[in-house]
């Protein structure tokens, strides 16, 4: 009898102390809670998806290709002879050219919105972490490199590639000259990181330098790095805009959404939709992605109204 009311209290215990058991969430899952807590955020990663889908599946929704010409159809208006959104006063199906177009600026944008984020987080958080000269020469390095007219480097890069590799110059140039001023700013904020207790214990213990990067100060930097590479693609795609508007960019046969631009701009009064539909493309594509870096702002900043802690 003693041993069955020592048993039932024992049970009570258990069971009072699984109803009082703090459930911990863990800091990956917060940062999605928090996101996914933002409708605009929410609305931005819908319209980048729908858009990377329509980039990669959208070609098939049409019989031309964006280098077929239609000789019956020179310049004609949307939904006319099956081209959805017109022709070109050449006869090239716009809405080819607009899938291919904008698959040809997210490739750019992404890929070098990447590669500038990973050359700034390995060269700021370097000279950030060795200190003494070899930070002084970083520096002067980066300040140089601020001076350099990037644009007309860049432009020289694409002009010399043949074919349709333009693309691949044009990401190149704008990845060598875009990590510069990102660079500085990981550099000011992995000096304060680098001051803390377990850093300076590793230094003490002898790890490996690039393993104290690796470990420590980079994965404390990745709010920062998120962030930048997300909102960077906004600016890859502005600067490639801006650089195949001008006819510096990404030349023919290949096309990209700032070249449809460059071409409609000279029709825009007889054939505005050559110049309109683009554009809508393009904003729909900036306005998207700059909701998706709010949305991740908010949800890794931890003074933010989203609320929450991680454990």
């Amino acid at each position: 009898m003693l041993e069955e009311s020592l048993k039932a209290k024992k049970d009570q215990q258990d069971s009072a102390g699984r109803s009082t058991k703090i459930k911990r969430t863990g800091r990956m899952a917060l940062y999605v809670r928090r996101y996914m807590r933002r409708p605009s955020a929410v609305v931005g990663l819908i319209m980048l998806l729908a858009l990377i889908l329509w980039a990669i599946f959208g070609s098939f929704a049409t019989q031309y290709n964006y280098v077929d010409l239609d000789f019956v159809s020179l310049g004609a208006p949307p939904m006319t002879n099956g081209h959805y959104f017109g022709t070109t006063d050449g006869g090239a199906d716009l809405y080819a050219m607009v899938v291919h177009g904008l698959g040809r600026s997210l490739s750019v944008a992404f890929l070098s919105s990447i590669l500038t984020t990973i050359i700034a987080a390995i060269y700021g958080v370097g000279i950030a972490y060795f200190e003494g000269r070899i930070e002084k020469v970083g520096m002067w390095i980066l300040d140089m490199l601020l001076v350099v007219p990037s644009t007309l480097l860049i432009a020289i890069l694409v002009r010399s590639a043949a074919g349709t590799s333009g693309w691949l110059w044009l990401t190149f140039g704008l990845t060598i000259f875009g990590w510069v001023g990102l660079a500085r700013v990981l550099r000011t904020i992995a000096m304060s990181i680098r001051e803390r207790d377990y850093v300076r214990a590793a230094k003490f213990m002898g790890v490996n330098p690039f393993t104290v990067m690796l470990r420590h100060l980079i994965p404390n930097l990745g709010s920062v790095l998120v962030i930048n590479t997300v909102l960077g693609v906004v600016s890859t795609v502005s600067s490639e805009t801006t650089l195949s508007f001008l006819g510096l960019g990404i030349k023919a046969p290949d096309i990209s959404l700032g070249s449809l631009l460059n071409e409609g701009q000279s029709v825009i009064v007889t054939q505005p939709w050559v110049l309109v539909i683009p554009s809508l493309v393009l904003i729909i594509l900036a306005f998207s992605v700059q909701l998706i870096g709010d949305g991740l702002r908010d949800a890794i900043d931890p003074y933010s109204r989203s609320g929450g802690k991680a454990e």
